[in-house]
């Protein structure tokens, strides 16, 4: 076994313990060397988005020569999609509180992708997207397809356009009549974006719409229970003919906060954060406290009601998580 030489690479995909790296020779498949698997216990070591440093080893077995890749280190993230790492059975638990599973490293923008219908959006479950997004403060575009499936004065549209009126822009997409397949890519245009979102949301639809090319296998939504199988089975970050690259991820059921603390929470809502000055308390949990402004919004109308409950439950969850550490 032979060193040759070390190259600066960008990871596409990773499967299995092997990550595809771009680098200037080329897509390189890589093993991660074991002492980065023992400096990083409590997260993934690599993930797709990161920037790396690999190693290009010669082997020879049975006079047939081949190169393969290691990597050696992984640069210091700026940023990363993260959340609780799932128990074996898929589901977050309480269980692995210190442990964080890397959606995507290093990305310049999170487009959440939720169907208008087909399934119904769960817009706890958005809340719950953009709590993790603000935190690790990554740049956020909400996608809303399928929208060829809703009427205009459709309810389901007023409530992701309150999306936009709390700051966060909405693109409302269809892959059936082309609405909004333009403006998404002049979005993804030279950007790191992921893409991610509840099964059956129609990511991978997006992305061929996006860039045919891809050719990415996209199935229907079972229509015995109504929820989208797991179409994508490996996070890959796929290259765009402007120079940017989108990563299509797995479909998400269940999505754990991880590194969140109880005090903070109310800063990662928008519309709820600009009134927590206003409150009497500073510490003040807006539940019943006299004088809570957060609590007057609410009343006032000001505050969503059902993002409110989103704020209380996910406190709840917080709070249970932290005080078990």
């Amino acid at each position: 076994m032979t060193e040759l030489e070390f190259l600066k690479g960008l990871v596409l995909k990773a499967q299995s313990g092997f990550f595809t790296v771009e680098t200037e020779r080329g897509l390189i498949v890589s093993k991660v060397r074991g002492i980065l698997l023992k400096e990083r216990k409590n997260t993934d070591p690599v993930a797709i988005g990161d920037r790396v440093i690999i190693s290009l080893v010669e082997i020879q077995e049975n006079d047939i020569v081949s190169v393969e890749g290691v990597i050696e280190e992984v640069e210091p993230r700026i940023r990363a999609f993260t959340r609780q790492a799932p128990s074996p059975g898929g589901r977050t638990s309480t269980e692995q509180i210190d442990r964080e599973q890397v959606i995507i490293a290093n990305p310049d923008q999170i487009v959440f992708v939720f169907a208008c219908a087909e399934p119904e959006p769960s817009f706890r479950m958005l809340d719950r997207f953009l709590v993790i997004a603000e935190h690790a403060e990554i740049p956020i575009l909400i996608c809303a397809t399928k929208v060829d499936l809703v009427k205009k004065s459709s309810e389901v549209l007023e409530l992701f356009g309150l999306y936009n009126d709390f700051g966060y822009p909405v693109i409302f997409t269809s892959t059936v009549t082309g609405k909004g397949i333009e403006e998404l890519h002049e979005a993804l245009a030279g950007k790191i974006s992921a893409l991610t979102g509840p099964s059956g949301a129609g990511k991978t639809s997006l992305l061929n719409a996006i860039h045919p090319g891809l050719g990415l296998a996209v199935k229907s939504i079972s229509q015995a229970t109504g929820e989208g199988r797991h179409t994508t089975v490996a996070p890959q970050l796929f290259p765009l003919g402007d120079g940017g690259y989108v990563a299509d991820t797995p479909g998400v059921r269940a999505i754990g906060l991880y590194n969140i603390e109880p005090s903070e929470l109310d800063g990662y809502f928008r519309d709820i954060l600009i009134f927590i000055d206003q409150c009497r308390f500073k510490n003040c949990r807006h539940e019943n406290e006299p004088g809570c402004a957060v609590l007057a919004a609410v009343e006032a109308g000001d505050i969503y009601y059902d993002r409110y409950e989103s704020f209380l439950k996910l406190r709840a969850e917080v709070e249970e998580i932290y005080y078990r550490c």
